[in-house]
């Protein structure tokens, strides 16, 4: 599992810190949801995503106990590099994996392959967009892990939830992540600032300053990624940003319910003092 620290970046990353709303970050240093919706992705941004990703390795365990409680196949949406797909596969279940990001699904299908025919022959890689899903096979479980569900717009996630219910089979269950925020304390800190190093293992240096602004009033949040490399030839800084929307509890169950879907559990558990992961599993008509 990677993990981040919370060692200083260079003075030259650092956000201005008169700013008004560069304040420090009271999220935890080793988790940060909804990185599967990080875009776009290209070859160098490949460690900053797997040290964003490698603290929830530990979810692979609870998604692995609902496909094992459910049977497959398994619908895995916003599958990213396969992080869930590949290790699905490996313990006998069919996947279908579906991302926008072509090269994340290059790093799926190859990661595959190594492992051979018995992994590869189970796993289907399928580029599209969340909002645009076409008519898939039906299966027994769909996830929507890495708080994917931010992805979707609040105006587009009933026919989104709509159109997964309809591809659940008998006593087939969706289940997904989201991050749930305190509305006030969204209010009062719309800013939230972080800093850590990547763990590289090619001989380069990586510092990333990782800045959430959110937007309370149209429920959206935006991240941005200042990262410095620094190589044997020089040193260079690059942006990386992702927008996602945040999900408001009440309007999610509602939506659920409108697609026929029921919540059958709930987890939770606290990243911070303001800030909860939550885990729903959803059965259609239960």
């Amino acid at each position: 599992m990677h993990t981040q620290t919370g060692t200083p970046v260079r003075p030259a990353l650092v956000p201005d810190p008169s700013s008004r709303t560069a304040t420090a970050s009271p999220l935890r240093p080793d988790r940060l949801p909804g990185l599967e919706c990080l875009a776009p992705l290209t070859g160098e941004d490949v460690w900053l995503q797997d040290a964003l990703l490698g603290p929830f390795s530990d979810d692979i365990l609870e998604y692995l106990a609902l496909a094992r409680a459910t049977g497959g196949p398994v619908l895995d949406l916003g599958s990213g590099a396969g992080r869930l797909a590949v290790p699905l596969a490996r313990h006998g279940f069919t996947v279908d994996a579906v991302d926008l990001d072509r090269h994340s699904l290059h790093r799926l299908l190859d990661w595959a392959r190594r492992l051979g025919p018995h992994v590869r022959d189970r796993i289907t890689a399928t580029r599209t967009d969340l909002l645009r899903l076409r008519s898939h096979r039906p299966c027994r479980l769909a996830l929507m892990a890495g708080s994917m569900i931010a992805a979707v717009p609040p105006w587009s996630r009933p026919r989104v939830l709509r159109e997964i219910a309809g591809l659940l089979g008998p006593h087939g269950a969706l289940a997904f992540d989201y991050t749930a925020h305190d509305a006030m304390e969204l209010a009062e800190h719309p800013c939230r600032v972080r800093s850590f190093e990547v763990p590289r293992f090619d001989g380069i240096t990586e510092w990333v300053v990782a800045r959430q602004d959110f937007d309370p009033v149209a429920m959206r949040e935006h991240i941005t990624y200042t990262i410095e490399r620094s190589e044997p030839a020089g040193t260079r800084a690059s942006l990386v940003t992702t927008d996602k929307w945040i999900v408001n509890s009440l309007a999610l169950h509602r939506d659920l319910r409108a697609a026929g879907l029921c919540v059958v559990d709930e987890r939770q558990h606290w990243l911070d003092e303001r800030t909860r992961s939550v885990l729903l599993v959803c059965r259609a008509g239960a």
